[in-house]
């Protein structure tokens, strides 16, 4: 009787599952992509502070969000930044106007925020060079180290070796790719000679303009990760001022309208005034200075480097004729 008291009692069978009962899906958590090896550009950093215990005690406040801690380096190897940065987070949902909400901002180095749980989307900018993340936060603290992969460039111009220009130059930099219209990204315009301007490490096309005519010159320029790229472009042009005379050397005439025009007959600058001045690509040019509905032209050649003054005299064509004829043999 005791052994036979000693056996388990049997349990009774399982319910059949009904097979229209709704199937949940298995919990997993959220993978952030980024953070997969080899090369994470988003990675976790240990931590520069102890997180305070949250446990055993009421949460109120702020002990209802969480912290995260944002560092960023421009190469694995480099050291974090500490200015130059915006940090910026947006909720990863959009609002009724279809755009993500701006939630917090910082500048300057590394940054701390207060964070309701919730997913993320982190936007790290370090003049032109940007990088996005993904962070799904909880009440924990968490520290991360964004990795740009990003370095600088440098560009200046000179018609040679030995005369650099510091104006009117500006470059425009663009991506390499182009667009359904058969056009390049835009990424910075009107740049200075000698401004540092940083850039995610790729390869750029850069359009340099020296005047606001035709002098312009183009280059595609590699930008390496954690290196300063100096770059320097030729411009072969001059400076051109135009005078309507009456004689050589004579005084300019005022309110005269000027065309310059390619070999080609095509208009490459205009300009109304007594003494336009314009930077011409070398090469060969008409101008046409119209003035009391008369028309003079001549024709001109610019040398690299030569900045000079070119006169057109105000004489009808059969007036240059007649002239010539009565020069003596």
């Amino acid at each position: 009787m005791a052994a036979e008291a000693a056996e388990p009692i049997p349990q009774p069978p399982r319910a059949k599952p009904d097979p229209n009962a709704p199937v949940s899906a298995a919990e997993t958590p959220i993978e952030n992509l980024l953070d997969r090896p080899p090369e994470p550009l988003f990675s976790d950093i240990p931590l520069p502070f102890a997180p305070a215990s949250r446990l055993g005690t009421a949460l109120t406040g702020d002990q209802q969000q969480g912290t995260l801690y944002l560092m960023a380096k421009l190469t694995r190897d480099s050291d974090p930044l500490d200015r130059g940065l915006t940090w910026r987070i947006y909720s990863e949902t959009t609002n009724a106007e279809g755009e993500l909400e701006l939630i917090a901002k910082s500048e300057g180095g590394d940054a701390e925020f207060r964070l309701d749980p919730g997913a993320y989307l982190i936007h790290t900018a370090f003049g032109h060079a940007t990088a996005v993340n993904r962070m799904v936060m909880g009440r924990e603290v968490k520290a991360k180290m964004v990795i740009l992969n990003a370095g600088g460039i440098k560009l200046d111009a000179a018609l040679d070796e030995a005369t650099p220009l510091d104006g009117p130059v500006t470059f425009d930099i663009y991506g390499m790719e182009y667009d359904e219209r058969g056009e390049r990204d835009l990424i910075v315009k009107d740049a200075s000679p000698g401004s540092i301007i940083r850039l995610s490490s790729d390869t750029y096309h850069i359009v340099s303009r020296y005047g606001d005519a035709n002098s312009v010159v183009r280059a595609d320029i590699q930008v390496l990760p954690g290196k300063l790229t100096e770059a320097r472009v030729y411009h072969k042009a001059a400076e051109i001022t135009l005078k309507l005379v009456n004689e050589d050397g004579g005084e300019a005439i005022a309110n005269t309208t000027w065309s310059v025009l390619s070999p080609g007959g095509d208009v490459v600058v205009e300009a109304v005034g007594a003494f336009p001045s314009f930077v011409l690509a070398a090469g060969e040019y008409e101008v046409l200075a119209r003035n009391n509905d008369q028309t003079f032209q001549r024709k001109f050649v610019v040398e690299a480097g030569l900045d000079r003054e070119v006169e057109v005299l105000a004489k009808a064509p059969e007036d240059v004729l007649r002239e010539r004829t009565n020069l003596p043999n």
